[in-house]
Formats: structure tokens, C-alpha cells, sequence
């Protein structure tokens, strides 16, 4: 099963066995140095295999980038409670798919993530939280976790080395809300999937309020290769802290949309015209998300610049789930402000009021000024109602909201007023 053509410019460390006869087996696993880095890591400590991740400079590849090997560091070692590590494979950010293509083409290289991940931290269970959408992926997922059963790596005494650990696919319903760490947790538990107050983290009191690692599939995904070639190895691929390759999910005006594993670090410009074959149609380029829907916009003067996490903070966006969704000039930057407003507005869980109620009135008043019915003031009023939807939420639902939205009204204004002054002549009494 194969993602897309792959590009000469990849660098394909997660992605290697994708194109090969029966990717997903067991079989094929173990003939292309499957399992070697568990054998490799029950020679060493759980500080050892903590330490090789941190030197890696792994960063969670769901969104926040937080460090994993740090993150992993956080779970108590003298717990009297069960631990446990859970998957993250909800994957709701418009434009993002790459943890879809990691299932359906290597599903072992996460199980073995997975029970090294245990290994690290002496977990004796997990679950791999798959979107409602995805059921597909939950066959092939229960496939390969059954031949890991059968073939001695998972269950009882893995290996002969004394070590146990039980592993199962969850379903969610298909709520973006779950893509968060702690209502996914909720979800898992079987209650409604809103958000938790934190502190506590998940590492100290995550599932069932046991010590948890909650990473993404990506993040599990890399972890074999950095066991097996050293963490040194995988960190020299990325930038400074900022380690290996990315899955990035091109999409939208490009020539040739599609999942491409390349260097963190790796040029926005370059990814668009050389992997991606250009604009769509020979146009200019306007603007890019570069991260998932939720990232601030970043216009086409602002594009040359390295894809890593700290390059697009200091662009004042994020790299987020590596989403990367191109526009051209034929883009209405007021309808794609709406039409990632209906989203959040739909997906929001009701649980904060601000996101409640923000995401509801930004929709209307982006609604007003697409179908030209907007006032004078509408423009600085979505603005403003955006910028106090931030930090008033538990979740970053109300962020992820408010930021796109904030930074397209800031960067394409004359697209508003555009609207408005199509709209004069009309009278000044809007029903909303």
C-alpha cells in the first residue's frame, strides 16, 4: 500500500518499508530489522533507552513538540500504581494524515515504539486510540498485534526476558476533541471526551489515574530506529533540537499532494515547488498553513523559511501536525477563515464557554461578511472576540480556533474590507 509516489528528497527512515510486498506483516517486519532495536533495548536500562531518546531530540509529533525522552523522564519510578502507555491516534487536524499511512503501512514498527516505550518506563499495558473514522485501520492494527502475540512479542514473558505486556486497539467516535491528551483519556475510560484540569499530567495521573505515556504514532513510530542506530544518529537528520525527519501532509494548490518524510528543517519553499511540484496551475503562491488548520497563516513572502519547530515560532505559527496546506492567489482568504471556523465550531465540545460561545459568534459574523452583509465594525470585532478566546480555555480547542482566525484577519484585511465595501449601498440592519 503505498502513500503517494515518494520524492527523491525524502529521507525515509519511518516510511522505508512502504512500497514493499505485504508492508504490514509480521513477516516482512522481521526481514527489514523489525523487533532488533527490542532485542537491543532489553540489554539496556530504562535510563539508558530514557536517556538515547532524549539525545535524539525526539519532540512529540502530534502538535505541542514538547520533548519525548523529557517527557518520559516524568513518570515515577517507585509508583505504587500500574503504568500504562497510550497511542494517540485520533489524527482530527485538517490536513494531516500521516499517522493514517503509518497504520496501514507499518504497524509493527509502532508496537515495537510501543514496548519500548513500556520497557522505559515499566508499563505493563496499552492502548492504541484510533479515530471513528479510521475503522479500517483498527483491522489492520488487531491483525499485526495478533501476530505479535503469536510470534512472542507481546503477551507473557516477551522474548524469554521475563518481561509482560498486554496491547489493544480503542475506538473513539470521531470527535476532534479527543486529539487532546486528556479528553482522549476520558474517551478511553469510557466517559464523555472533554477536557481534564492539569496539573496532574498524564504522567502522573493519566489513565484509570495511573502514571501514563501518551505520545502520538509518529513519536512511537521513530523510536525503533533511534534505539537501533543510536539516538546521535537520528538527532544529526534534523536541526538543532529539533531531531530527525518529519512526515509532512502537503496538500491543497500543489502539483503532486501527498505524505513526504524529509528532514526537520527542511525549506517550506522547497517542499512546495521542488517535492511538491509547484503551484497547481502555474499560479503565484498566497499563503500556507503549515502545521494543520490551527496554525497561524503564514503569507507567501513568509514561506522561506525552515520547517522545524523553533524556525515557525519564531515565524509566529507552528509546526503542529505537520499539516502543510497550500493557496493560491485564487484563495478567498474570508471563506477559508470561515470554512476553518465551521470546524471548530462544530468540533467544539461545549465544555469552556468561551470556545462555546466564541466559535459560534465568529461564525456567524465570518458568515455575515462572506455573503456581504458585514458592518463597519465587524472586522476589528472578530478580531478582538478571537484574541479573547486565547489562554481561556482547558483545552487548546479555543487556541486553535482563534489563532488561524487572528492571523488571516491581521494579514489579509484588505480581503474584509473588500467585502464590506461590496457590501455598501445595502442596509445597515443585519439579522444575525
Amino acid at each position: 500500500m503505498l502513500y503517494n509516489e515518494p520524492s527523491p528528497l525524502e529521507v525515509r527512515v519511518l516510511t522505508r518499508r512502504f512500497g514493499l510486498p505485504n508492508s504490514a506483516s509480521i513477516d516482512t517486519y522481521l526481514a527489514t530489522d523489525g523487533y532488533k532495536a527490542l532485542e537491543k533495548a532489553f540489554d539496556m536500562t530504562p535510563d539508558e533507552i530514557i536517556e538515547e531518546v532524549k539525545t535524539s531530540n525526539l519532540r512529540g509529533r502530534g502538535g505541542a513538540g514538547f520533548p519525548t525522552g523529557m517527557k518520559w523522564g516524568f513518570v515515577p519510578r517507585n509508583s505504587p500504581k500500574p503504568k500504562y502507555i497510550v497511542v494517540n491516534g485520533d489524527e482530527s487536524e485538517p490536513g494531516t494524515c500521516k499517522d493514517r499511512v503509518l497504520i496501514e503501512n507499518d504497524p509493527h514498527q509502532l508496537i515495537e515504539g510501543v514496548l519500548i516505550a513500556a520497557l522505559a518506563v515499566g508499563a505493563s499495558r496499552g492502548w492504541i486510540y484510533i479515530r471513528g473514522e479510521y475503522r479500517y485501520l483498527i483491522e489492520i492494527m488487531d491483525k499485526a498485534i495478533a501476530e505479535a502475540y503469536a510470534r512472542g512479542y507481546l503477551g507473557k514473558n516477551i522474548l524469554g526476558r521475563g518481561f509482560d505486556f498486554d496491547l489493544y486497539t480503542h475506538t473513539g467516535a470521531g470527535a476532534y476533541e479527543c486529539g487532546e491528551e486528556s479528553a482522549l483519556l476520558e474517551s478511553l475510560e469510557g466517559k464523555r471526551g472533554v477536557p481534564r484540569i492539569r496539573p496532574p499530567f498524564p504522567a502522573v495521573s493519566g489513565a484509570f489515574q495511573c502514571p501514563t505515556i501518551l505520545n502520538n504514532v509518529e513519536t512511537f513510530s521513530a523510536v525503533p530506529a533511534i534505539i537501533r542506530d543510536g539516538g546521535a544518529a537520528f538527532a544529526a537528520l534534523g536541526t538543532p533540537k529539533n531531531g530527525g525527519t518529519r512526515l509532512f501532509c502537503l496538500s491543497g494548490h500543489v502539483n503532486k499532494p501527498g505524505v513526504y518524510e524529509l528532514p526537520m528543517g527542511f525549506n517550506l519553499l522547497r517542499m512546495i515547488n521542488e517535492v511538491g511540484g509547484g503551484v497547481r496551475g502555474g499560479r503565484a503562491l498566497k499563503a500556507v498553513i503549515p502545521g494543520g488548520s490551527s496554525c497561524p497563516i503564514l503569507k507567501a513572502e513568509e514561506c522561506d523559511l525552515p520547517m522545524d519547530y523553533d524556525s515557525l515560532a519564531k515565524a509566529k505559527s507552528m509546526l503542529g501536525s505537520g499539516g502543510v496546506v497550500v493557496m493560491d492567489e485564487t484563495t478567498d482568504m474570508v471563506k477559508a477563515a470561515l470554512r476553518i471556523m465551521k470546524f471548530y465550531q462544530h468540533e467544539s465540545c461545549g465544555w469552556c464557554i468561551p470556545c462555546r460561545e466564541g466559535t459560534t459568534w465568529l461564525k456567524k459574523l465570518l458568515t455575515r461578511m462572506d455573503e456581504g452583509r458585514g458592518s463597519s465594525n465587524d472586522i476589528d470585532l472578530i478580531a478582538d472576540l478571537a484574541k479573547n478566546m486565547l489562554g481561556r480555555t482547558f483545552c487548546p480547542l479555543g487556541d486553535a480556533a482563534a489563532l488561524p482566525t487572528i492571523s488571516i484577519v491581521e494579514k489579509f484585511r484588505e480581503e474584509f474590507e473588500a467585502k464590506l465595501a461590496a457590501s455598501r449601498g445595502q442596509s445597515k440592519f443585519v439579522v444575525v
